[in-house]
């Protein structure tokens, strides 16, 4: 059986008291976290597949659904799973435009959200030409929809097989990239990347029953239930991680005794930050694990203070994509660069020869040299949604399979080590040399008063000038001597990077480099 949702019906059997999910609900007068067991959890999407099957949210059937983490969304992501629904994945805050962009491509026949989500549908027009059905979740139906309750209600009337045998090529989604370096583009995920997916979670993580993690990043979270983990949905706005208050965040650690947490590099430096400032220790957590962008050593030194002895810092790399490619425990982190460590079981790494054109074959670098990361295992996605020329240029068609362009630069050392140079898209071409953000940037972190830099190229009187930008309060004759020896020598000063809104980590460097064409230095 190859529908991942036959992790879920295998925990319900054998623990179906076993907490799956506690949910915080709550305002601004209080609340409290609500309770969902495996098999309160099996039961509840076993009716919500026969329900949606019963409206015409079937097999293949592209779905949109935009509902926020908590049991509605687990038993709906896994309901849609088990009637073998595509769910279609975006995220929230990638902007009205894109949105609308990438709804239009997905083309989806069904839409499931929360009332506001249904608002925006209507007026700004979204999928209006191809969506059929709607099913509204925490509110009444509109525009003649069903609401989720009236789905489970129909589900619980019928008695049909949930468990659709699925193919391993199968589309079980279609997830939008967050679009921080483009225009988001729709990956298709089959039954067999999920499937994969989960077994290299297990092996590197050494992640599964009696695992509490602590979800910041919900599409991560939807693997806790295939894994047998329990999952804390704390108070936090998902769409704006960097905002969550720290406090509440340890206030769940301490209640529900976390043991795995998962965030962005961003929000663990705010987490980081106040567990020190308040000398406060976290001895549960087993395992921290930070993905969507590089974490710094520092970071992971400070954060170290504040666990246990035997506790585990962990940095998986990799892309909607193609997830998980490599790992790096906090303990290998260097100041020389950035590591991303070995590559993963079943996953092959190279690097090639740095080019914007279209590739056909996997030609090796000798070891050391920079080139662009590329990728081959079950984790990588064979395609993008209806875009065949994103898809040409993304992915090798080489006589040893599939492999993925990872858009990124960097090199293997002698030990098979994978460092990150930068994003491909991202480098700074001049007439005899080509920068890369990672090196070049790591020449100015340290100076007193940066708080952060960013290379990016600008076009003045015909030719590509190197800047840094800085936000902070460096001294600027400091900066220059530092820069001169490698003929760097402009500077601008940025009020706050602008950064992408799924990890509030990685810095939007075109809308920099937009910004800096528009100075005077």
């Amino acid at each position: 059986m190859h529908n991942i949702a036959v992790t879920l019906c295998e925990r319900a059997q054998q623990h179906p008291h076993a907490i799956a999910v506690h949910e915080w609900h709550g305002g601004l007068l209080g609340g409290g976290y609500s309770t969902l067991t495996y098999g309160e959890l099996d039961r509840d999407s076993d009716d919500l597949a026969r329900g949606l099957t019963a409206i015409g949210i079937g097999r293949g059937v592209r779905t949109v659904l935009m509902v926020p983490p908590g049991p509605d969304f687990f038993a709906l992501a896994f309901g849609m799973a088990k009637a073998g629904v595509v769910p279609v994945l975006v995220d929230p805050g990638m902007g009205t435009q894109n949105l609308r962009t990438c709804l239009e491509e997905a083309a989806p026949e069904a839409f499931i959200a929360v009332p506001r989500a249904h608002l925006a549908r209507v007026l700004l027009g979204w999928g209006k030409h191809t969506i059929r059905t709607s099913v509204t979740v925490g509110g009444a139906g509109l525009l003649g929809g069903h609401t989720l309750d009236e789905v489970r209600a129909i589900g619980r009337d019928r008695t049909e097989r949930t468990l659709v045998p699925v193919e391993l090529d199968e589309t079980a989604a279609i997830l939008f990239t967050s679009g921080s370096t483009g225009v988001p583009k729709g990956v298709v995920y089959t039954h067999g990347n999920f499937g994969e997916q989960v077994r290299s979670l297990r092996r590197i993580s050494h992640l599964g029953e009696q695992e509490v993690n602590l979800t910041t990043f919900p599409p991560f979270a939807l693997f806790d239930p295939a894994l047998g983990m329990t999952t804390i949905v704390p108070p936090m706005d998902f769409a704006r991680p960097i905002t969550a208050n720290p406090r509440k965040l340890v206030d769940a650690i301490f209640r529900f005794g976390v043991t795995n947490l998962f965030c962005s590099p961003a929000l663990l430096g705010v987490l980081t930050r106040w567990l020190v400032e308040n000398d406060v220790h976290v001895p549960s957590i087993r395992r921290v694990i930070s993905a969507g962008a590089p974490v710094s050593l520092a970071l992971v030194r400070a954060l170290a203070t504040r666990l246990a002895r035997a506790a585990k810092i962990l940095t998986p790399y990799g892309a909607t994509e193609a997830l998980p490619v490599s790992l790096v425990a906090g303990h290998e982190l260097s100041a020389e660069g950035i590591c991303l460590g070995h590559a993963v079981p079943g996953v092959q790494v190279a690097i090639v020869e740095v080019t914007d054109a279209p590739l056909t074959d996997v030609r090796r670098l000798p070891t050391g040299e920079i080139g662009e990361i590329v990728v081959h295992g079950d984790v990588v996605t064979h395609s993008y949604f209806r875009r065949p020329e994103s898809t040409a240029l993304a992915k090798i068609c080489a006589p040893d399979g599939l492999w993925h362009r990872m858009g990124d630069v960097g090199r293997l050392d002698v030990d098979g080590r994978l460092w990150f140079y930068g994003r491909k898209s991202e480098r700074v071409v001049l007439d005899d040399r080509t920068l890369y953000t990672v090196p070049t940037e790591a020449l100015f972190e340290h100076v007193p008063g940066v708080e952060r830099v960013a290379l990016v190229g600008v076009q003045r009187d015909g030719t590509t000038q190197p800047v840094m930008c800085i936000e902070g309060n460096a001294d600027v004759a400091v900066l220059r001597a530092i820069g001169e020896p490698h003929r760097l020598t402009t500077f601008l000063f940025h009020p706050g990077f602008p950064v992408d809104t799924r990890h509030n980590a990685k810095i939007r460097r075109h809308e920099l480099a937009r910004w800096a064409e528009a100075q005077r230095p």
